[in-house]
Order: structure tokens, then C-alpha cells, then sequence
């Protein structure tokens, strides 16, 4: 399963989000970050194996760009 992830840099950590599942994860450097996530999310799979179908059924999220006037 191949998911979304965004990085974002809060303070000293980073945080990593999976967008397919809602789950978050940090660390100290991205790759931590990055690696940590990976980790939450099979234990979230592994945890609730039925998730696996509702997420088949119910689709991915759509990711787009919003245009904000500002100012």
C-alpha cells in the first residue's frame, strides 16, 4: 500500500501525516519522522484489519489547492 504523507516542521519536531488513514507521527529529522509513521500506520492496519476494507470502500482523500486573498 503506497500512502500520502506530509512533513510539516513544528518547532524542533517534525510531524507526519498519512492521509489515507489519519495517522500522525513525529521525530527529530524527517527520516525519523518518515520512519516513525511507517510504524503507526502497519500498527493501525494491524490493530483493525477491517479498517483495510472501509478504506477500499469509502476511497482516498483528494488533495487540491486552495486559492486564499489575503491583505
Amino acid at each position: 500500500m503506497i500512502c500520502t504523507t506530509i512533513l510539516t516542521k513544528e518547532k524542533k519536531w517534525y510531524v507526519a501525516r498519512c492521509l489515507e488513514l489519519g495517522v500522525t507521527s513525529q521525530g527529530k529529522t524527517v527520516e525519523e519522522a518518515q520512519m516513525n509513521l511507517k510504524e503507526a500506520a502497519e500498527l493501525y492496519l494491524e490493530d483493525a484489519p477491517k479498517r483495510r476494507e472501509i478504506m477500499s470502500s469509502v476511497g482516498f482523500p483528494m488533495v487540491t489547492t486552495l486559492e486564499i486573498a489575503y491583505g
